[in-house]
């Protein structure tokens, strides 16, 4: 599905002049924060004044903005009169998280749409269903991007996402979240890489034929099964990069000894910070530093901080729970979900969701940052899958993440590197070794 015009357009002139607009835009980002120091050192200024939202802009538009993890697919099936070629209103919960003029009003160049899909029973059957799903939402996603051909396409390796963003267009790759579709077939693999999965997320919140996940009430596998162990050896041959959001501890530990190349979490926070299964405790932390891996921020509430629950919100999303239950395992029409949609629209208005703010999830940044360095740390918003913060709400408030960076202290480079570098480099290892593996 790339463009049949790369090629054409990857001559020396335009290359030479998209590096020279790409230091340029970060030597003037530079310039903006350490002027706005200098000058500003002794003077308290409020937020969100014209000089400070100057200095913002240049910096998010001098780094390639890439979030690792964002489920509107799953969403785009369940709710296939969505069209996310338009830009819906901020905040609703018809709106989702994504679409693509949001992507551009938030300067964000690429993402990872999940490839995301329930689990069943580990049998044939339900390996079948999720296979079935899967495809379903790649071709879903793809026919989205052929009917956008100047505006977005797909991507399979860094340096697609930076021919794209040179031409003016977002970038989307597919990672595939839960490998249960995979079955117990190796040869399955190959063929959802094939497709343009370019991660995989080894469980989701049951433990799987892969191995055990952190959120099951008991191990199966205590770590990675006998096919986890096969499967995490074909990823790294084809350069897929091996996901461990959401893995049991001792699966974690699995893959570290066995992954010849670098790990990703896709969407993960600090367990110091906020102590859940789900999060990664600060030993994990480091040997994904050792490992040359990235841990990429989480801005799901629960994995922030503690939130208090609201029992009349609970107890008025409880009666639609058997709604929610059909629109799921997709038993509702069209009419139905847009009924739903506005009933739950309804439960937010009366009984507002409490959500982390921005500075509660950087707090998770700078702690991971302080235990593995600048180097491997990144965003992953798990939006239109449960993320999403009081003042961040989808997509177009992205700029805000590098304004709270900026405030922190985070050098444009640092940001940078947070908002896309470190990532990429991560994808570009995973690419070396797999080509070394295929040459030996």
């Amino acid at each position: 599905m790339l463009d049949n015009d790369f090629s054409k357009r990857n001559n020396n002139k335009n290359m030479i002049s998209y590096f020279f607009r790409r230091v340029v835009l970060f030597i003037l980002a530079l310039v903006a924060v350490l002027g706005w120091t200098i000058a500003h050192a002794d003077i308290p200024k409020k937020a969100g004044t014209s000089s400070n939202n100057e200095q913002v802009k240049l910096v998010h538009q001098s780094a390639l903005t890439i979030d690792s993890h964002i489920d509107w697919p799953i969403r785009q099936v369940l709710n296939p009169g969505f069209d996310p070629s338009v830009g819906y209103k901020t905040g609703l919960v018809a709106s989702g998280q994504w679409d693509l003029v949001r992507m551009e009003n938030g300067g964000l160049d690429a993402a990872f749409m999940s490839i995301f899909t329930p689990q069943r029973q580990l049998n044939d059957r339900g390996y079948a269903q999720a296979k079935d799903l899967a495809n379903r939402m790649i071709q879903r996603t793809e026919q989205f991007l052929l009917d956008q051909p100047n505006r977005i396409a797909i991507a399979l390796s860094p340096a697609d996402a930076e021919r794209l963003e040179k031409v003016g267009k977002r970038a989307i790759f597919l990672g595939m979240e839960n490998g249960y579709p995979l079955g117990t077939d190796i040869k399955a693999v190959q063929a959802f890489y094939d497709q343009g999965i370019r991660y995989i997320t080894l469980t989701h919140s049951k433990n799987n034929q892969l191995g055990d996940s952190s959120t099951d009430k008991q191990q199966q596998w205590q770590g990675l099964s006998p096919f986890g162990e096969a499967v995490v050896q074909e990823m790294n041959r084809l350069g897929i990069m091996v996901d461990v959001s959401h893995v049991h501890d001792d699966t974690f530990w699995d893959v570290i000894r066995l992954s010849k190349a670098p790990i990703i979490a896709s969407h993960s926070n600090a367990r110091k910070v906020r102590d859940v299964p789900r999060n990664m405790d600060d030993n994990m932390l480091r040997a994904i530093k050792a490992k040359g891996g990235v841990v990429q921020l989480c801005l799901l509430g629960d994995y922030i901080k503690a939130i208090p629950k609201n029992p009349e919100r609970t107890a008025a999303l409880a009666q639609l729970a058997n709604q929610q239950a059909a629109w799921f395992q997709g038993k509702l029409n069209q009419a139905e979900v847009n009924d739903l949609l506005k009933k739950l629209q309804a439960i937010n208005d009366q009984y507002p969701e409490l959500k982390p703010t921005i500075a509660d999830a950087i707090n998770h940044l700078d702690h991971m940052v302080s235990v593995m360095g600048i180097d491997h740390v990144g965003i992953g918003s798990d939006f239109d899958g449960g993320g999403g913060l009081r003042n961040l709400e989808d997509v177009s408030q992205m700029p805000n993440i590098t304004q709270e960076l900026l405030n922190r202290g985070y050098t444009p480079e640092e940001i940078r590197k947070i908002w896309g570098g470190n990532l990429m480099r991560v994808f570009e290892r995973a690419l070396e070794v797999a080509k070394q593996m295929q040459e030996t």
